[in-house]
């Protein structure tokens, strides 16, 4: 099986990886720099199980900037590109994806085109009526998370592959044959597995995505009730989560959720209900900012002139602070006139926009009154008089 993959992102570089251990991968990027660092077997991105895969796998992958002749030879095209939201259309920017389609219709509009990048509902119906020149099209979510991108692929919690005529049977072929794949490729047996409509495959990604930052919203919102009140926020969360139903997981509290994922997903399944009586979406995008400016409040109460931000990535063993929630408390420690400075070694130089970085851990502590950090580390033990924190159980 021959396969090309457009783009080289946490989805994109993991997929590649997987399938390449039993077809032909081409990979696509515009970045010359990561084209060169994969074909040399190094990960540009932070992902244990890719960087292992990369440098001990037999992998049949190779990385092209030549887009046309790998979608050429391809009987599979995955779509990974990034689809940023874009707040004054209130909508994905999916002009990525476009731009890929368009070189496919040119070149190789028979190949079964898979869009792995998250889209707006009703997209893929829509698409495919813009080119009916490529009539073999998927949507097939992804469900993973940054740093153990690869580690999901090979463990899968579900399959999901979206058709967009569902009485067709050769859509229906494709996606199984699309699932077989990706099921081949992992490690794990038994993956639960559904072949369903795009549109309702478009609604299980939002809504996962959304549900997850409920949870994170909720048990941010105890924790600020509790800190507020001087009571024990480990004790009632653990208290509450016992109950089989709720469950011991992703009950951490943090600074508000963020990544390339939960921000943008909640946003546009907020545009989706324009339309549709709906009260929970909306509030949690509410009461993440809410959050955050609590944290800021937090911060400042304790008088600070200067305060340091312990990393800018959000969770351990990433690489990747776009959208981090950490941002929007530097931004309002400035708004109240507070100096801001950063410790982030995955910052290269000595500035993130105008926020002065740090690259040595003990200059930075002994240059601030507080470091905020989203999560405790044993290496800021030395500092903990000086770390404001809302992590209990030192996980993501």
């Amino acid at each position: 099986m021959t396969i090309a993959i457009a783009g080289t992102g946490y989805v994109g570089l993991s997929l590649a990886v997987l399938l390449s251990q039993k077809n032909e991968v081409m990979a696509v990027d515009i970045i010359p720099e990561k084209i060169a660092s994969i074909n040399a077997r190094k990960s540009p991105i932070a992902d244990a199980e890719i960087e292992t895969y990369l440098g001990t796998k037999e992998l049949h992958l190779t990385a092209t900037l030549d887009a046309e002749e790998a979608y050429r030879k391809a009987e599979f095209i995955i779509i990974a590109t990034p689809t940023n939201y874009d707040v004054e259309s209130k909508f994905f920017d999916t002009s990525s994806i476009d731009a890929v389609l368009k070189v496919i219709e040119r070149v190789n509009p028979k190949a079964c085109v898979v869009i792995k990048s998250t889209i707006p509902v009703g997209y893929l119906k829509e698409t495919m009526r813009r080119y009916p020149a490529i009539p073999n099209m998927l949507f097939s979510p992804e469900f993973l998370r940054e740093g153990r991108a690869l580690y999901d692929n090979l463990h899968p919690s579900r399959i999901i592959v979206g058709i967009a005529e569902t009485d067709r049977p050769e859509h229906r072929a494709l996606a199984e044959r699309f699932a077989s794949l990706l099921a081949d490729a992992a490690l794990d047996s038994d993956i639960p597995t559904r072949i369903v409509h795009a549109t309702e495959a478009e609604c299980i990604k939002l809504f996962a995505n959304s549900y997850l930052a409920l949870r994170v919203a909720y048990f941010n919102e105890l924790d600020t009730y509790a800190e507020q009140y001087g009571l024990n926020t480990a004790q009632i969360i653990e208290g509450v989560c016992l109950d089989p139903r709720i469950g011991q997981h992703y009950n951490n509290p943090s600074f508000g959720y963020g990544g390339y994922c939960l921000p943008k997903d909640t946003l546009q399944l907020r545009a989706n209900f324009a339309k549709t009586p709906s009260e929970i979406v909306p509030a949690i995008v509410r009461a993440n900012a809410t959050r955050k400016q609590y944290i800021v409040s937090r911060i400042l109460a304790r008088k600070p002139s200067t305060v340091g931000i312990y990393r800018l990535i959000m969770k351990a063993k990433s690489d990747n602070f776009r959208q981090s929630a950490i941002q929007d408390v530097m931004h309002g420690l400035r708004e109240a006139g507070v100096s801001v400075c950063i410790f982030e070694p995955m910052v290269k130089g000595d500035s993130f926009g105008d926020y002065p970085v740090y690259h040595d851990l003990d200059n930075f502590a002994a240059s601030v009154d507080v470091i905020v950090a989203n999560r405790m580390t044993e290496e800021l033990r030395p500092y903990s008089p000086k770390v404001y924190t809302r992590d209990l159980y030192e996980r993501d």
